[in-house]
């Protein structure tokens, strides 16, 4: 079973249908969503927040917001 990789990014925009476009530290660019504990907490994103993404082992083009760093 392959694994994900998490990285820190920064939210470049807010996208139709409760993605995000987040720019990644290591200079990539992936499209992602709020996980399920991010959504219950109800975490509010803005352009320039600064999250954690777990990237997707099959599309590196996708990924899952875990956090929001402060």
């Amino acid at each position: 079973m392959t694994e994900a990789t998490t990285t820190r990014g920064t939210i470049e925009s807010v996208l139709p249908r409760a993605l995000y476009r987040v720019r990644l530290d290591d200079g990539g660019e992936v499209t992602a969503s709020l996980s399920a504990t991010a959504r219950q907490v109800t975490v509010k994103l803005l352009p320039g927040d600064g999250v954690m993404v777990e990237i997707s082992a099959y599309d590196p083009t996708r990924g899952r917001i875990q956090e929001r760093l402060t």
